[in-house]
């Protein structure tokens, strides 16, 4: 939980853990330095400092009375005389020399009072004496001079030097931003261009993804030129058998007619499939356009589906899509929902800052929850889900929508509708 609990301020970006192991052992480093070295240097300096002030101050302390205003002047010490001396010693919260000092002046003199160093540039020093009861110095006579300049100066090389260092790393961590960068996009449907560099490692890394993109676009091709073949090949017996039946008396012919349909349904049904991954590019597209032109079409081919109201904020705005593709994915769900569904299908259409959901959903049956996931699997035919007897299929409609999503980096969603009680089905695309 402790991990859990630091992995959750840790930065996310490949450039902010970089930064963040970059800059971690410099400050450590030079925090170590400051405290360990820096701190008990400096202390030893300043305790031998107070060590030969403390021997000038017990020559002036033994001296005679007569000679100790002299003495003092000429050694640069001030005689002070008080009824009422400090009780106490009064040093600044962050004086660490202060206390290094106040602690060899006590080691020095039994009858030390108190020690004043409430003002920065002066030391006074207190007695248990009668008469001159205090004496006080120059505070640079027992601090080490400039004691801040070595640490200005390891801040200012930490800093330029961790500039020069994080100039060369983003230098080698761009290549791996290119990289997600054109991985991502091609999860979505997109070939950018994309050259390998930085190191060997990197290098080696997007090579293997152009290759990988090359085989992908090269088995994507090889499947719908070999479904685009099979669907040529079956058409031309199919036409025959056509017209062969159009010879036979209507009566006879009927049922044979029948199942010329479906073998071309089935055909077609095959064909659209190969093209789920392959056909358009990607571009711009206004997505209100497109789901109206669709609804639209639905509706003049006599089919009972409405657009639900838009967000005015939908209104001209573009997303990068395949068109035809998006056409093809709402047209078989609309089909499914209107076929298998019931009498009714709705339309709706919602965008977020990272996504964009197209939404139909019907008033039938349904697809029980434990089963939604086979229902998206190619060939896959729910006879207690759907009524079959109202269409004839193989099982790919929600497999192509299925496609279609994952092809614009997204996914295919199943659930409840909770207006019309059948099936809602989204389709999610990443913007």
């Amino acid at each position: 939980m402790a991990i859990g609990s630091i992995k959750s301020y840790l930065p996310r970006g490949l450039y902010g853990r970089a930064a963040l192991i970059l800059l971690l052992p410099i400050i450590s480093l030079q925090i170590l330095v400051s405290v360990v070295f820096i701190q008990r240097h400096y202390d030893g300096v300043t305790r031998r400092m107070t060590q030969s002030v403390s021997g000038e101050i017990t020559l002036i302390l033994d001296s005679p009375a007569v000679q100790q205003a002299a003495l003092s002047e000429a050694l640069g010490f001030t005689l002070l005389s008080s009824e009422a001396p400090p009780e106490a010693d009064d040093y600044g919260f962050l004086d660490f020399s202060g206390r290094a000092m106040i602690a060899t002046l006590r080691t020095d003199f039994d009858d030390l009072r108190a020690v004043d160093l409430s003002d920065d540039t002066e030391v006074m020093v207190w007695f248990d004496r009668s008469g001159m009861n205090g004496i006080s110095f120059p505070r640079w006579r027992v601090t080490a001079s400039n004691p801040h300049q070595l640490i200005v100066i390891m801040m200012v090389m930490g800093t330029f030097l961790t500039f020069v260092a994080y100039s060369f790393l983003r230098n080698q961590l761009r290549p791996i931003k290119r990289l997600a960068h054109a991985s991502s996009e091609y999860g979505k449907g997109r070939i950018v261009p994309y050259s390998p560099g930085g190191a060997n490692e990197v290098r080696a890394a997007g090579t293997a993804f152009l290759d990988m993109r090359a085989r992908i676009e090269r088995q994507t091709q090889s499947r719908t030129m070999m479904l685009s073949g099979i669907s040529h090949d079956l058409r031309t017996p199919l036409t025959r058998l056509r017209l062969g039946l159009s010879m036979v008396d209507d009566a006879e012919a009927e049922p044979m007619v029948r199942d010329v349909e479906d073998m071309e349904r089935l055909i077609e049904a095959f064909l659209e499939y190969g093209r789920a991954d392959a056909g358009d590019a990607a571009e711009q597209v206004d997505v209100v356009d497109l789901v109206t032109r669709v609804v639209d079409d639905a509706q003049r081919g006599g089919q009972d589906v409405i657009l639900l109201p838009l967000d005015p904020m939908l209104n001209d705005v573009t997303v990068p899509l395949r068109p035809l593709a998006v056409r093809r994915a709402l047209d078989n769900l609309i089909g499914n929902a209107l076929r298998y569904g019931g009498t009714q299908a709705q339309v709706s259409v919602a965008l977020t800052d990272r996504t964009l959901r197209i939404t139909v959903e019907d008033d039938g049956p349904g697809i029980p929850a434990d089963k939604r996931e086979e229902a998206m699997r190619p060939f896959t035919r729910l006879d207690p889900a759907r009524n079959q007897n109202k269409g004839t299929g193989v099982g790919l409609g929600l497999a192509i929508v299925a496609d279609i999503a994952r092809l614009h980096g997204g996914v295919l969603r199943l659930s409840d509708s909770p207006t019309l009680g059948g099936l809602r089905a989204d389709i999610v695309m990443a913007r």
